[in-house]
């Protein structure tokens, strides 16, 4: 299952990167974040809306590498919506499978999402994919300090 996943996972790396989704400054944003990856040198900023603890938007601005970038843009597509808790547990999910802590994988639970479990097949990558998911924690716990995967 993991091949066909490598391979699903390269195809959608390389569509988000080279067609980032929700790639813009949020004007109306209530939360704003910076992040960075010092070992690939990734830089996002994430802009969340939250009403009555939906989340209404998400975007993201920055430069990064390929894997950095396709994680940001699906995952402002997929959590566009949810409410703060099914997000931190989303959050909390990716982070298991992609830093391979959970050997017991629920593809399923991820939805779309699961294409970037591939990335645990590339440990020095994780930084780059989670980097995204982070500063979306961190704009959740409304933080305004940067984050940093280090």
């Amino acid at each position: 299952m993991f091949d066909q996943i490598r391979d699903l996972y390269q195809e959608v790396v390389f569509d988000h990167n080279r067609n980032p989704r929700n790639f813009r400054v949020m004007e109306d944003a209530n939360r704003k974040i910076e992040g960075f990856n010092p070992l690939c040198g990734d830089r996002i900023t994430l802009y969340v809306k939250i009403d009555e603890g939906l989340i209404k938007d998400v975007s993201f601005q920055g430069a990064g590498c390929a894997i950095s970038t396709a994680s940001a843009s699906l995952m402002t597509e997929i959590v566009k919506g949810m409410n703060e808790a099914q997000a931190e547990h989303l959050f909390e999910t990716f982070h298991r499978i992609t830093t391979g802590k959970d050997e017991a994988v629920n593809l399923e639970e991820l939805g779309k999402l699961a294409v970037l479990a591939g990335v645990r097949a590339y440990p020095a990558r994780v930084k780059c994919a989670t980097l995204a998911w982070h500063s979306l924690q961190a704009a959740l716990a409304n933080k305004e300090t940067t984050i940093t995967t280090e």
